[in-house]
């Protein structure tokens, strides 16, 4: 098997997530949060793990160095022997730098960054429309997933609301900041020759074989 070394780029509603899952599956390799690691670092106490509970107990975002670290040990371990799929990390273009200074010095490097390219019009459609049963926690979606009586929920009668992060005004305001801190990303990848844009619009199938494509490789 070929090793496989990814970074998936998109904005939030770009169907990121969807697609890391889906390439988990194909090519048998490990999807990487940062979540995950912060939380897998904490439970056994690892020295950088305390350190990250340090920062994150004072309410501060943890340091890039320490959360390089965490990728570090993370990478190094035998389930990422035939690659891995990085979500959520690097987020801007210093990460990304101390990134492959990492990689280097462990004599690896990422093949590949797609970028899931999804219209603004479209995203804000997938990002405010969500709505939520108050008894049931049950969701629907305005345009995808309508409830059939309006603010009713189907399966138990309880009344729909909608959280502040689903709303239109938060949806702009989570685009604008992928587009001022991470999406200068694209541009770095696309200078070291490695960037591939996906055209995001579509069925899960059909996005999925676009990336297939792109990577260029096969389970």
């Amino acid at each position: 098997m070929v090793a496989l070394r990814l970074l998936l780029l998109g904005a939030p509603g770009s169907g990121k997530g969807t697609q890391s899952e889906v390439l988990r599956r194909q090519f048998g390799i490990p999807q990487l949060s940062t979540g995950d690691m912060l939380r897998q670092a904490l439970a056994a106490g690892t020295e950088l793990g305390l350190k990250a509970k340090d920062y994150m107990e004072r309410g501060v975002l943890v340091p890039d160095d320490v959360m390089i670290g965490l990728m570090r040990d993370r990478i190094t371990q035998p389930d990422c022997v035939n690659g891995y799929i990085l979500d959520g990390f690097p987020r801007t273009v210093p990460q990304a730098t101390a990134l492959d200074q990492m990689l280097k010095s462990v004599d690896s490097r990422l093949d590949v960054v797609c970028e899931i390219v999804v219209p603004d019009s479209d995203l804000l459609k997938r990002l405010s429309g969500r709505w939520l049963c108050k008894k049931c926690g049950a969701s629907y979606h305005v345009e995808f997933r309508p409830s059939k009586a309006a603010g009713q929920c189907d399966s138990c009668n309880g009344p729909l609301y909608q959280r502040p992060d689903d709303t239109i005004e938060t949806a702009r305001k989570r685009l604008e900041v992928y587009r001022k801190e991470t999406l200068p990303l694209a541009e770095y990848y696309k200078q070291q020759g490695i960037l591939k844009t996906i055209n995001g619009v579509g069925s899960v199938e059909e996005i999925e074989q676009r990336l297939l494509s792109a990577i260029g490789k096969t389970s």
